[in-house]
Parts: structure tokens; sequence; C-alpha cells
């Protein structure tokens, strides 16, 4: 369901220095930050951010142990694990309080039954001052939920368009009714 997956709470690295903890948890799993960002920008002479036509000039990428969020605005950046959702199940993603104390926020939306890939997540910096982000530490918890039956339809019979998604990825529209209520 989740690989690679620490099958314990990691609390440091190979040095003994802290971590922001990853790993199984008591009802769900601390997932880790993958090293790649998408920063947001208002460089560019973008007006209006439009989730049906999304310019990808609206980021600027970047790799590293860390990202820098610029102050009142936000960052895409994607789960280091690779997340593959049973059809009886599906999973919250909800940040973690490390973060949360510090105006650092996470947004994910349900991973559906019989979803899979990376997890893409917007990270967003609600202070007045530049707040950093570690990449391979923890960044947010997936709580998985068991449903009572199977359910009807799942997101790979719908073929979502987030399906098996790599690496970040930026807000996509389906040419047809088919896509309607996709949640990734």
């Amino acid at each position: 369901m989740i690989c690679p997956a620490a099958l314990q709470q990691v609390t440091h690295d190979k040095e003994g220095r802290k971590l922001v903890s990853y790993g199984i948890t008591s009802y769900g799993y601390d997932a880790r930050l993958a090293p790649e960002f998408k920063v947001f920008t208002n460089v560019n002479p973008i007006i209006v951010v439009d989730p049906k036509n999304f310019n990808a000039e609206a980021f600027i990428e970047k790799e590293g142990d860390s990202c820098i969020i610029p102050p009142h605005s936000f960052i895409l950046g994607r789960t280091v694990e690779k997340f593959h959702i049973p059809r009886d199940v599906v999973s919250i993603c909800i940040g973690k309080s490390t973060y949360a104390r510090c105006g650092i926020i996470v947004n994910v939306t349900p991973l559906e039954p019989e979803w899979f890939g990376h997890v893409t997540m917007e990270i967003s910096n609600t202070t007045p001052l530049p707040a950093v982000v570690y990449a391979n530490e923890g960044i947010c918890q997936f709580m998985f939920l068991e449903g009572s039956e199977i359910c009807e339809v799942s997101y790979g019979d719908r073929k979502g368009k987030y399906q098996n998604q790599v690496g970040i990825t930026l807000p996509r529209m389906k040419d047809n009714e088919e896509g309607a209520g996709d949640s990734k």
C-alpha cells in the first residue's frame, strides 16, 4: 500500500540529528516530503490563477534538502512514498502539528479507493515571514479508513485524471464529464 514505507516512527537521521518524524503511526502513516518543489511566484505577469487553464509559469522549480516558502504564499511538493489505496479504503491527509504550529498548512484531497501514485500536496505559509520545510522528513499524516463494504465505483474504475501520477502534478481538466468530481 505504501512504498517505500518506514515500518516504525523515524525521529533521527543516521548521524543522530532530529528529524520531523515520519513512518508508521498508531492509525496512519507520516509521509515524507520529496526533494523537489514548485514555488509559487508572482514574477510572471499572470493576473489570475485559473484551475481550468493553469499556467505552469506561475511556479519556479527547485530541488534540495529544504525549501523556503515566501510569506503568504505556497509551494507544491510530493511525497517520497508512492501510495496504492485498496478498493475498500479511503485515506484522509492532515498536516503535522510541528509545521501547523509554525503557520505551515498542508492541503491534500482524499486518496480514493484504488488510487495510486505519488501524492502532490499544497503547502501554505500563512505567516508574514519566510518559512522552511525539509525534504525527506515528515510533512503530513495519512489516516486510512476501511469501508464496511467495497465501493461500487473506484477511482481506478473512473480512470481518474491523477491516477499513477509521478512527480509534482499541476491541475488537470478532463475533456469529458467522466473526470467530474476527481479529488487528487
